[in-house]
């Protein structure tokens, strides 16, 4: 997918009133795109035949090559890709897989903190949520490994009255995927 094809999509989403999440050219010709609304109303049936019937007429004055096309929400674990993303969900429990491991793990699970933007717009920071006891024994050898230094750093943060916390500073090019733990309401108040 080129970039002007990618402007064309993003263009043709947001004249809709949605947010474009990503787009994925897959094998055997199938355009994935991905929407979302930035004031996090569900995306419906509707909304997804409106941006397919733009995308098609756009796809035809453009000349994009394609075979199918699937138009869809971003789901519960939403992907996180952009500094946007990571302001419009802060406090929200998040999933980080890192590149390479810092201290002998890239999987991390946390509440994703307001950026300071002392370090940057790159910059951002998660609480991490407490491990089980028979998950941390079980990775006692893996502690040892040296992690890289310019790897995301891990420091204990600490607060009056509150216990300490790990806290995981990380950038956007030290990840490989960041995405929302779902959260899922069956009704609670039902007896």
């Amino acid at each position: 997918m080129n970039i002007g094809n990618a402007a064309a999509i993003e263009a043709a989403v947001s004249g809709l009133g949605l947010e474009l999440v990503e787009v994925e050219h897959l094998p055997r010709g199938l355009l994935r795109v991905t929407i979302d609304h930035a004031d996090g109303a569900a995306v419906t049936v509707d909304d997804c035949e409106r941006v397919t019937r733009q995308l098609q007429y756009v796809f035809e004055v453009e000349g994009v090559d394609y075979d199918r096309l699937e138009v869809s929400s971003p789901g519960l674990d939403r992907p996180l890709r952009s500094p946007r993303d990571f302001a419009r969900f802060e406090g929200r429990e998040i999933d980080v897989v890192l590149r390479q491991p810092f201290q002998g793990r890239k999987k991390y699970r946390g509440v994703l903190q307001p950026s300071d933007g002392v370090e940057g717009q790159d910059r951002y920071s998660m609480v991490l949520t407490a491990q089980p006891e028979s998950a941390a024994s079980g990775r006692a050898g893996t502690q040892r490994r040296k992690a890289r230094p310019d790897a995301a750093a891990a420091v204990p943060a600490h607060d009056e009255g509150a216990a300490a916390q790990s806290v995981l500073n990380f950038s956007l090019a030290e990840t490989r995927e960041v995405r929302l733990v779902p959260m899922i309401d069956f009704g609670s108040g039902r007896k």
